[in-house]
């Protein structure tokens, strides 16, 4: 036994400076990344991405919570695959990070029927909780996942605000020493909403800009809201034919009326309740969305499609079924970077996008998902009979998981492929 002890000590030594050696390579590599987002001006995307991230850490972390909750006894609860970059031991669990973060797991004892497990820790196996313990553990990663796009909709809806595209904003005016716009000569604020133009209440923007460009030389009517404050005041676009002699810009062939603003949709903002049920409707919207395109990727006609277009990327990069299919850890980031430029509204509507899609795939019935386990244990719980538990034979279903792990592998290769050759266009442009 010394012999052995002595045997194991330098194994030991050489696991600790590997493990020291790999944090300060990954600090080394994230001090690189972190000078190149600050020169490159990527740090707001930097930050959407680290969004993201935390999205997984907050899915194992759900399972954590319930595990533990559960009386469940957890092993592990690492962050990221591949190499173990630095870990610590609280309480017989080991907390830590590997290389890769794209992804993230929890070990819990006795996950199958088929697991080894030592005899004094098989009461706090998960196989032997009982049947809401199990489906709760199982079906809280994706919980956590819709609960997190509940309370981002929630903040978006009644914090935030999304354009209304039935009201109108003017969000700027022109004007420069000696050449006022007829909409500053008017008095028109910026930054102020339009209650009625020309006789119409509350105008869209498409109604209030036709409105302007039919109406060169003829005074218009506006009643404008800025604040707590009404304003009623006249306008009179200016053509654009007379702005092209100073400026080729307005120089068409179908002169149009001018008055000098920028208009938007108005911003609007629930109430805390009703911006609550309106998140909890939305939540629902995309949900039904997610399981419709899921539905129709991997429908016969679905997978047909993705293959042609990996096979022919060109011709299909811009078509509305290439801008619905999933996206690599390269497209994730492409992604991000275009909702950082677009602003907080769009990285928002991302994480919620992002968050209810993984929640769905997540609860596909199929191994090695989250869906499977609830389907394990459902057909557990109908196959009991008399308090005795019926346990299934995973070994079983390892073919149907092995070809489900490589579907996933297969769709991962292939989006890297085309998110680097054809990338998908921005869709918040």
């Amino acid at each position: 036994m010394d012999r052995g002890q002595a045997s194991d000590a330098p194994d030991l030594a050489e696991a600790r400076s590997l493990s020291g050696r790999r944090l300060i390579e990954f600090l080394l590599v994230l001090a690189a990344v972190l000078v190149y987002v600050i020169e490159g001006n990527y740090l707001a995307t930097f930050l959407v991405v680290l969004g993201i991230v935390a999205m997984v850490v907050l899915h194992e972390f759900g399972h954590y919570l319930v595990a533990r909750w559960s009386g469940m006894k957890v092993k592990e609860f690492f962050v990221g695959f591949g190499p173990k970059i630095w870990s610590f031991r609280v309480g017989g669990i080991e907390y830590g990070l590997k290389a890769f973060l794209v992804g993230g797991y929890v070990k819990i004892v006795g996950m199958t029927s088929v697991d080894e497990v030592p005899e004094e820790d098989e009461p706090r196996s998960y196989r032997a909780a009982t049947f809401p313990r199990r489906l709760a553990v199982s079906a809280a990663g994706s919980a956590v996942h819709f609960l997190v796009a509940f309370l981002l909709l929630w903040y978006l809806l009644s914090g935030i605000g999304v354009a209304s595209g039935k009201t109108t904003t003017i969000t700027s005016v022109v004007s420069s020493p000696g050449h006022s716009s007829p909409a500053a000569r008017a008095g028109v604020p910026a930054n102020s909403e339009v209650v009625s133009a020309g006789g119409i209440r509350y105008p869209t923007v498409n109604q209030f800009a036709q409105l302007i460009s039919t109406s060169a030389g003829h005074r218009v009517q506006l009643t404008l809201k800025t604040g707590k404050r009404y304003l009623r005041t006249s306008v009179v676009p200016v053509s654009s034919t007379v702005l092209a002699k100073s400026d080729p810009a307005y120089a068409t062939s179908h002169p149009y009326g001018v008055i000098g603003v920028s208009i938007s949709p108005s911003i609007v903002r629930e109430p805390l309740i009703s911006g609550a049920g309106a998140a909890a409707t939305g939540l629902g919207a995309y949900g039904v969305l997610s399981v419709s395109a899921l539905l129709s990727h991997f429908s016969p006609q679905g997978i047909a499609t993705y293959v042609s277009e990996v096979a022919h990327p060109s011709a299909s990069a811009t078509s509305a079924k290439a801008q619905s299919r999933f996206a690599s850890p390269v497209g994730i980031v492409t992604l991000a970077n275009d909702a950082a430029h677009a602003g907080l509204s769009a990285v928002i509507e991302l994480l919620v996008m992002i968050n209810i899609f993984v929640g769905v795939f997540n609860l596909m019935p199929l191994l090695p998902l989250d869906g499977g386990h609830v389907v394990i244990a459902i057909y557990e719980r109908v196959r009991s009979r008399k308090g005795v538990r019926y346990h299934a034979d995973v070994m079983k279903l390892m073919p149907l998981t092995y070809a489900v792990i490589a579907v996933i592998l297969f769709l991962g290769v292939t989006a890297l492929y085309l998110d680097i050759s054809h990338p998908i266009s921005n869709p918040f442009g």
